[in-house]
């Protein structure tokens, strides 16, 4: 593999059952996952956490804070931001109470995986630090599915603000994968006060890095990551400010991206539309 694209040895022949008709796609399940930025000296910087290699799911590679929804995420909440009829539309949804319940995974997950939360006591107000012990056992227990999101807004008395995220793009797994998402990426800036901590249970190493110095990793095989992450990466470098990648999202193409596969002879192809670089042409059994 002469870079990071994370490739799974069991997905050829995987590929070959599913076009044999011999593999039933699995449906995919909704989840969110946030590009959280912050200004730095020579631009943007992106949070990453690289997964545990044990993970079951892209063990070992760099990717966003992140995760699925918990059904209990279309509880009503203090909203702050577009109404949920406009979150709808801009995520691809027919049902406001689902697109609420991606944005809350996003904004839940973004807490959990990195300490920083998108939300405040007013509809213009972000809570400031959020690494006291009380802040931690609230986590903890969101994390533990103990607590619901709604609820542990509800008890601090805190408004959700969607208008701190950004939509940016939306990835679902492929068709033969075992384990399938169907995934919104947003982009969000880091509030003012607030730090991110090391505290996701999924990950050895988080890091702030510039998208282009991340991406050149990946480019020289040293960073694995999944298309999404890389694309991702690739698609905020241009933005020269983390306040202009978030005034950005409003123009980027929230068209599903579904990777397509076949058989040609001996040959599995993988291709992802609109994303030539990741096409795989795979001889025999082994990528």
């Amino acid at each position: 593999m002469s870079n990071g694209q994370w490739y799974p040895p069991e997905w050829p022949d995987r590929i070959r059952a599913l076009a044999a008709g011999e593999l039933v796609p699995v449906t995919p399940r909704r989840a969110a996952t946030v590009l959280l930025l912050r200004d730095a000296e020579g631009g943007p910087e992106v949070h990453m956490l690289r997964r545990r290699a044990s993970m079951a799911f892209a063990g070992g590679a760099y990717a966003y804070p992140g995760g699925g929804v918990d059904p209990r995420d279309e509880q009503p909440v203090r909203w702050a931001g577009p109404p949920l009829e406009e979150w709808a539309q801009r995520l691809g949804l027919d049902d406001p109470a689902q697109a609420q319940a991606v944005v809350c995974a996003a904004v839940r997950e973004t807490f959990e995986e990195a300490g920083v939360l998108l939300a405040g006591e007013t509809e213009d107000t972000v809570v400031g630090d959020t690494t006291g012990e009380d802040w931690e056992r609230d986590r903890a227990a969101l994390v533990a599915r103990e607590l619901s999101f709604a609820d542990f807004l509800d008890r601090r008395g805190l408004v959700l603000r969607s208008d701190l995220l950004g939509a940016w793009a939306r990835w679902i797994t492929p068709e033969f994968e075992q384990r399938r998402y169907d995934t919104w990426f947003f982009v969000a800036v880091l509030p003012a006060g607030q730090r991110t901590r090391d505290v996701s249970g999924e990950a050895d190493r988080t890091v702030w890095t510039r998208p282009a110095d991340a991406a050149d990793g990946y480019d020289r095989g040293e960073l694995t990551m999944m298309p999404p992450t890389i694309a991702t990466l690739r698609s905020v470098q241009p933005c020269a400010t983390a306040a202009e990648a978030l005034a950005a999202a409003a123009k980027q193409s929230m068209a599903p991206v579904l990777a397509r596969a076949r058989v040609e002879g001996g040959q599995v192809v993988l291709t992802w539309p609109g994303h030539d670089e990741f096409t795989k042409r795979v001889e025999g059994g082994t990528p």
